[in-house]
C-alpha cells in the first residue's frame, strides 16, 4: 500500500496535488467491496484527477483498519467547474520492481459496468464532514442495479492450459482406476536464475510440497484459477489445496495471469487420493511446462510425468492458449456494451452475409447480389435488417477483408467450361489486398467471373479468380460487377464507414478449426494474437456508435476477443449436434450445453446456435435463456418464413437468414436501432425544451434537479442508440448544450 493510501481522508486530500489552475473541491470516495488479499479498490473517472477513464491512471483507495471491514476510501481534489463521472474497480497494483517495464501497473480484476456511470454534479455540496458523507457506495450497485464484469488485459498475459480427451497417461498399473488430482503452480525461472544457485533435483519435490499451503496464504500474483466445463464449476475460481481430481470425459481449464511470459514455467503436481478421506493425498509425481514450449499463440504440449524418485511414470498432454493485450492500444473505462442487451432486442432480423448466400446448389435459394459485399450489406439494410452478419479474415498484407471461404479458385484460362487442370486453389491469406481488388470482372454482362490485373482481351489466355462454387463452370450469375459496391473483398474499415450506422454488425471472425479426424480447415495460419489485434483495432477505431457483436466458431477466439477489449460483446458460434457438418476436435463445439458452459466461463454475451440442433431439441433454447445468455441462431433451416416465426416464438434474440428481402416481415423497413434512436432523440429534445422554458407543457414549474437527472439518463440512452439521426446531429448536440447551460443558470 502506498503512503498516500494509508493517510486519513482529510490528510490524503493534501497529498494529491492539483495539476491545473482551476478551482477544486474535496471529495471523499467511500465504497464497500469484497476483495481477496493482494487486491485493492480503485476509482477512475472523466477528469485528469481520476485518470480520464484510463485504468493505468486510476486512484487507489485505502482499506479500513478493521480487518473485518470491507470499506475502502480516499479523498481527491476534483475540478469545481464540471460534472464528474466515475466508476470503481477492483484490481491488483503491481509495484514497479515487479513490472516488466519498471513502471507501476494496475491489473483490472472486475469493474462496475452500469451503462450510466456514477455522477457528482457540479452543484453538489462537498461531502467532507461526517454528516455529509452519508452511506458508502456498494461496489457494482448503481441506482439499485448491480452490474459487475470481469476485467480485460491491460499489461498482463493470460495462459490457458486445457485438459480433455484423456490427457493424463500413467504407466503403472497400481494407478489404474485411482483418483488422481492435478494442481498447477507458476514458477518464476528468472527468480531462480537471479540467485545464481542451481537447485538440486530433490528441491523440486520441496517446491511441489510448498504449494500445499497456498490456499491458506494465496499469492495474488501470478494468479492461477481453474474451471471445469459443467454447471457447478464453469466459472474460474481458485484451486483447492491439492488441486482438482480429474474425471474421464471432463474438460478442465487452468488459467494463469502473468507479467513475464518468457521467464514463467508451470509446475503440474499429481496427487494420489487414498481410499479414506482422513489420509491426505500423496504426491506421486510432477511435470514442468517450460516457457520455450509456449512460443505460439496456441498449440499442444506433451510433457513427461516424473515420479518423486526421479523416474518417468507417464505423460501429460495439454493444449495451450496464450492471450496477450492489444499492442499499443488502451481501452477506456467510460462505457462498455460487452454484456448489455435491451429487453426490446428480441427476434432481431439478421441478414446472412448481407442479403444472403450467393453460392448454393439450388439457384433459386441464392441471393441476387454477391455475398459479403457492400452492395449486399446495404440492400439488406434497406429491407429492414437489424444487423447484418459477415465474415472477416486477413489478406497477405494484413488488411481485414470480407470473404467467407478460406480459399479462392484461380482460373488459368478464360473458358466457358473449366476442367481441373485449368484451376488453382489458393488461400485468401496468400493474396494481398491489391491483388484481391485488382481481380475485376470483364464487364457488367459477363457470364464468366474474371478478376484480372491487366486489360482484358478476347484470347483464352486471360486468367481469373472464382469463388469455389463458381469454379466448376466458370459461370457468374451476377450483373453490375463493374460497380465498386458489388466487388468482392471490401475492407472492414470501408464497410464500417459506408454502411448505414444504425444497422448493427455481427462480425464473424474466420479462423481455422481442427476437425475430429485431426485435419485443419486451413494450414499455416497467421499468429492468432496478431491476427485478432489487427481486426479489433480497426473496429475500435472506426465503429463509432454502431452496434457491434463479434462471433466465431473457435471457442478460444471468443475467449481472446473478450479478454483483449472491454467494449463489444462476443457470441460463441456452435454447430452442436449435426448431420450436415463434420465434427470439430474441441468438445466445447459438440453441443449446446457445452456452448452454454463456455459462454459463462469466458464471460461473453451469449451463443449462436445451429438451428438444426434447435429443431431437434428446442428445450435447449430454454436452457441457454434461463442461464442468462443471449441466443442467436444460424443455418439453412432458417430460410423459411414459418421456421423464422417459430424461432422467434421460442424467444431467440436474433435469427440469421438469407434473402431478407423475401422472408422479412417488417411493415416499416428500418432497423430497431434506428427506431429506438429516433424515439430517444425525441424524448431528449422534449426534456431539454422543458428545461429551457422552466415549465412543463401544463404550465407547472419543472423540478430542475429531477429533470436534469432525467436528461442525463436520456442522454446516455440516446448516445447508446446512435441517437443523432442525420447529419444535423452536430446542431442538435449544440442545442442541447446551450439549453442545458441556460437551465443551470436558472436553477442557480
Amino acid at each position: 500500500m502506498t503512503e498516500t493510501a494509508n493517510k486519513s481522508p482529510d490528510t490524503r486530500c493534501k497529498c494529491i496535488k492539483p495539476t491545473m489552475k482551476y478551482l477544486r473541491r474535496d471529495q471523499i470516495f467511500r465504497v464497500k467491496a469484497e476483495t481477496i488479499p493482494g487486491e485493492s479498490v480503485f476509482v477512475v473517472g472523466n477528469c485528469e484527477e481520476l485518470g480520464n477513464w484510463m485504468s493505468s491512471s486510476a486512484v487507489r483507495l485505502s482499506k479500513d483498519d478493521d480487518p473485518e471491514s470491507c470499506l475502502w476510501s480516499c479523498c481527491v481534489k476534483l475540478p469545481q467547474n464540471q460534472d464528474v463521472e466515475f466508476r470503481y474497480f477492483v484490481g491488483v497494483y503491481i509495484e514497479p520492481e515487479i513490472a516488466n517495464d519498471g513502471a507501476k501497473q494496475i491489473i483490472v480484476r472486475r469493474w462496475e459496468t452500469s451503462i450510466q456511470p456514477r455522477n457528482i454534479r457540479i452543484d453538489e455540496d462537498v461531502n467532507i464532514g461526517e454528516e455529509e458523507m452519508g452511506k458508502p457506495d456498494i461496489f457494482g450497485s448503481v441506482q439499485s442495479i448491480t452490474s459487475i464484469e470481469r476485467g480485460w488485459l491491460t499489461s498482463e498475459t493470460v495462459i490457458q492450459l486445457k485438459l480433455f480427451n484423456n490427457p493424463l497417461q500413467l504407466w503403472k498399473k497400481r494407478y489404474e482406476g485411482k483418483k488422481i488430482s492435478l494442481k498447477v503452480t507458476p514458477v518464476n525461472l528468472a527468480r531462480n536464475r537471479s540467485s545464481e544457485t542451481v537447485l538440486p533435483f530433490s528441491e523440486n519435490i520441496d517446491e511441489s510440497m510448498d504449494t500445499h499451503d497456498q490456499v491458506d496464504a494465496p499469492e495474488v500474483w501470478p494468479l492461477t484459477e481453474i474451471a471445469v466445463m459443467n454447471e457447478e464449476k464453469r466459472k474460474f475460481h481458485l484451486q483447492e489445496q491439492f488441486g482438482h481430481i480429474y474425471s474421464e470425459g471432463e474438460f478442465v481449464l487452468f488459467q494463469i495471469c502473468v507479467l513475464q511470459l518468457e521467464s514463467m514455467a508451470y509446475l503440474v503436481d499429481f496427487y494420489l487420493h487414498n481410499s479414506t478421506e482422513e489420509d491426505p493425498p500423496t504426491l506421486i509425481g510432477f511435470s514442468y511446462i517450460l516457457p520455450s514450449v509456449l512460443r505460439k499463440s496456441e498449440g499442444q504440449a506433451i510433457v513427461p510425468v516424473t515420479s518423486t524418485n526421479h523416474r518417468p511414470i507417464g505423460q501429460l498432454t495439454v493444449e495451450y492458449l496464450v492471450v496477450q493485450p492489444i499492442e499499443n492500444f488502451s481501452c477506456s473505462m467510460e462505457e462498455t456494451f460487452s454484456r448489455m442487451w435491451k429487453p426490446s432486442w428480441q427476434g432481431l432480423d439478421v441478414g446472412h452475409r448481407g442479403l444472403g448466400t450467393s453460392f448454393k446448389l439450388e439457384v433459386q435459394l441464392c441471393s441476387d447480389i454477391r455475398e459479403n459485399t457492400i452492395a449486399s450489406l446495404k440492400t439488406a439494410a434497406l429491407h429492414g435488417a437489424d444487423l447484418v452478419e459477415f465474415d472477416v479474415q486477413l489478406s497477405k498484407d494484413l488488411v481485414p477483408v470480407l470473404y467467407h471461404d478460406f480459399h479462392v479458385c484461380i482460373a488459368m484460362k478464360r473458358k466457358q467450361n473449366l476442367d481441373i487442370n485449368d484451376k488453382l486453389q489458393l488461400p485468401v491469406k496468400e493474396l494481398t489486398l491489391e491483388q484481391l481488388q485488382l481481380l475485376k470482372a470483364i464487364s457488367s454482362t459477363s457470364k464468366i467471373l474474371h478478376f484480372c490485373e491487366y486489360e482484358i482481351d478476347s484470347s483464352e489466355e486471360s486468367c481469373g479468380v472464382y469463388h469455389l462454387k463458381e469454379s466448376t463452370t466458370g459461370i457468374s450469375k451476377f450483373n453490375n460487377e463493374d460497380h465498386e459496391d458489388h466487388q468482392p473483398f471490401p475492407t472492414l474499415q470501408k464497410v464500417l464507414e459506408v454502411v448505414d450506422p444504425h444497422v448493427g454488425f455481427n462480425i464473424e471472425i474466420k479462423w481455422t478449426m481442427q476437425l475430429q479426424d485431426g485435419s485443419y480447415e486451413l494450414y499455416n495460419p497467421f499468429d492468432l494474437n496478431m491476427y485478432l489485434d489487427i481486426m479489433l483495432k480497426v473496429v475500435l477505431q472506426h465503429a463509432g456508435h454502431r452496434k457491434i457483436v463479434f462471433s466465431c466458431f473457435h471457442p478460444d477466439v471468443c475467449t481472446m476477443i473478450r479478454l483483449k477489449q472491454n467494449k463489444y460483446p462476443v457470441m460463441f458460434l456452435t454447430q452442436g449436434v449435426t448431420k450436415k457438418y463434420a465434427p470439430y476436435h474441441d468438445p466445447r463445439t459438440h453441443s449446446i450445453p457445452m456452448a452454454v458452459h463456455h459462454a459463462h466461463n469466458a464471460c461473453i454475451l451469449g451463443i449462436n446456435v445451429h438451428t438444426e440442433d434447435v429443431l431437434r431439441d428446442s428445450t435447449q433454447v430454454k436452457l441457454a435463456l434461463d442461464s442468462g445468455l443471449i441466443v442467436f441462431c444460424w443455418g439453412d433451416d432458417n430460410n423459411c418464413s414459418s421456421t423464422i416465426k417459430h424461432l422467434k416464438n421460442l424467444g431467440l434474440h436474433g435469427i440469421i437468414y438469407d434473402k431478407i428481402d423475401k422472408f422479412g416481415t417488417k411493415e416499416v423497413k428500418e432497423s430497431i436501432f434506428l427506431v429506438e434512436a429516433r424515439e430517444a432523440q425525441n424524448n431528449l429534445l422534449n426534456v431539454v425544451q422543458k428545461m429551457g422554458s422552466g415549465h412543463s407543457s401544463t404550465g407547472v414549474p419543472v423540478d430542475v434537479g429531477t429533470t436534469r437527472q432525467t436528461l442525463s439518463t436520456l442522454s446516455v440512452s440516446a448516445h447508446n442508440t446512435s441517437a443523432v439521426i442525420s447529419d444535423g446531429g452536430g446542431a442538435f448536440e449544440s442545442t442541447i448544450k446551450e439549453i442545458g447551460k441556460d437551465s443551470q443558470c436558472k436553477s442557480k
